[in-house]
């Protein structure tokens, strides 16, 4: 049976006095007999404020991007290492955003995951198409190709150790959200296409939906078979709204 997994994105928002505001609202709220596994990706420079607020047996840690440097002249850059010495247990990877905004390849997604997986970071590696790619019918395709380039550098196994997220980029902070149909859709596909490789891997990998789940639409999301979990952006930011999705689950 696979454990749901709620994660908050900050993404680029914060400050000292929301997030020790944040931080207080969740763990008030949240039940601490709950079988969810909870976590919050922060941006780097509150990540030791963020360690020193949560329980890791409650919330867990996480960053939002890692170079896949382990250390060297990369000015601006943070390392898996350090983000290890930090008690993050997760990081993202892959984050459509990271892709388009920053012109992240596939292969700098695969190199970052290595690099976490060598700290015993578990990276939550996002995958999703475009509303072009969506329009023209090769959804699976495009997730294919993400996922592939991760198995081709790391291998099977690793995805084992890992969590992925499908964010259908169309449906990221647009108002408009993937039905759970279709999500289960993609989830389902990419379960099968680990399949291929291991049914064990298949089986046993969280697979997170990350398009705008919010408190209105987690119940229906989260009831989806394939569906093991949400990576939440904008109701990340809201303590009510993330422990409602955290309710849900």
């Amino acid at each position: 049976m696979r454990q749901t997994l709620i994660a908050g994105n900050w993404k680029l928002n914060g400050s000292k006095q929301s997030i020790i505001d944040l931080l207080a609202g969740i763990t008030n709220g949240l039940n601490t007999g709950t079988s969810v596994s909870v976590a919050v990706c922060a941006p780097y420079i509150y990540i030791p404020l963020v360690e020193s607020l949560v329980d890791d047996a409650h919330i867990a840690m996480g960053a939002q991007n890692v170079s896949e440097h382990a250390a060297g002249a990369y000015t601006g850059e943070v390392s898996a290492t350090m983000l290890q010495e930090f008690s993050c247990r997760y990081c993202l990877v892959g984050h459509s955003e990271r892709r388009s905004l920053y012109n992240e390849s596939d292969a700098d997604t695969a190199a970052k995951f290595k690099a976490l997986q060598a700290e015993d970071i578990t990276p939550i590696l996002c995958v999703g198409e475009t509303l072009e790619e969506r329009e023209q019918g090769i959804t699976q395709q495009v997730v294919a190709t993400q996922l592939r380039a991760v198995i081709d550098t790391c291998g099977i196994k690793a995805i084992s150790n890992a969590v992925i997220a499908y964010e259908p980029v169309w449906a990221i902070g647009t108002g408009r959200t993937a039905t759970p149909e279709q999500a289960q859709a993609v989830h389902a596909a990419i379960r099968l296409l680990l399949a291929t490789e291991s049914e064990e891997v298949a089986q046993k990998v969280q697979i997170l939906y990350g398009g705008s789940m919010n408190p209105s639409n987690a119940s229906a999301l989260l009831a989806m078979p394939d569906i093991d979990g949400g990576l939440i952006g904008g109701a990340s930011l809201k303590a009510d709204d993330f422990l409602a999705i955290c309710q849900a689950a």
